[in-house]
């Protein structure tokens, strides 16, 4: 018995959708071991992705290959990522935000479906809009409780989809939908593909903002040491005697103190006394 599309989907990438979910960016972030700068990161990483792929949806959206799962009112995050770059990256974060190697194959990727082979285009929906609908209340937790992010949601709208009160009854409409679509088997075996090389493309992006915070991280390390020497220099200049011009030091308690110095001289008389009279 031949399955549902979303059924195949979901039986097919069950091993990337695990190598995803096993990225190492990924596992830390689970764990709620997410920096500022990675989230920052990812954020306008799905920035890109997301203008990419809706603007692919809405060239498309009348096209039978995908117009029964268009639904852009419930899906769609250009808008509201809009607002989380504001947060993150400031009034000119058009200007600033980052856009790495990967997110640009990302991005490639789903603009060449979207133009020569929008038939596909269902297996991008699919893979990022069922994902982030699924987890992305977790993740806006733990990203709220990792970064001190306020509890009135911002810089993590993304992961919010106001206009779908059931995630689990909007999923099920939205599989039957995609169940609906005519395509031949060879047409649906290339979908079925597609979704594949999104978790992979996903894949690719984690392990690269991992790296990029791996090497930041050892940059930084080399640029604290003469920081370290040169404030550990400078405390032993502190505590070093001041020269004279001619660049020997001055002994500046002995000479300043009379008394010290015939303090010191008697207890050197003493116990050179005190040896000879030991060694008698």
């Amino acid at each position: 018995m031949t399955l549902d599309l979303s059924e195949a989907l979901k039986e097919a990438t069950k091993e990337v959708h695990t190598q995803a979910e096993n990225a190492e960016f990924m596992r830390n972030f689970q764990k709620g071991q997410v920096t500022r700068k990675g989230f920052k990161l990812v954020m306008a990483s799905l920035y890109h992705i997301y203008v990419a792929l809706e603007e692919e949806i809405e060239r498309n959206k009348e096209n039978p290959v995908y117009a029964p799962v268009y639904f852009p009112e419930e899906l769609h995050r250009r808008a509201i990522l809009e607002q989380d770059m504001a947060f993150w990256y400031g009034p000119h974060w058009q200007e600033t935000i980052p856009y790495t190697q990967a997110t640009r194959r990302y991005v490639q990727r789903l603009q060449e479906v979207g133009r020569m082979q929008p038939e596909l285009l269902v297996a991008h929906a699919y893979t990022r809009y069922l994902g982030d609908l699924s987890g992305g209340q977790v993740l806006k937790k733990i990203a709220q409780k990792a970064l001190d992010l306020p509890d009135s949601g911002e810089g993590v709208a993304f992961f919010t989809f106001p206009n779908i009160v059931s995630a689990t009854k909007f999923k099920q409409l939205y599989r039957s939908r995609m169940n609906s679509l005519e395509m031949t088997p060879e047409v649906r075996q290339r979908v079925i593909e597609e979704a594949k090389t999104a978790f992979l493309l996903n894949i690719q992006l984690f392990e690269e903002l991992q790296e990029l915070l791996t090497h930041d991280a050892e940059d930084q390390s080399p640029t604290q040491a003469p920081g370290l020497r040169q404030r550990a220099a400078s405390r032993m200049q502190d505590s070093a005697p001041p020269e004279t011009p001619r660049g020997k030091p001055q002994l500046n308690i002995l000479s300043q103190a009379p008394l010290l110095r015939w303090v010191l001289t008697l207890s050197f008389l003493v116990a050179t006394v005190a040896v000879g009279l030991y060694a008698m």
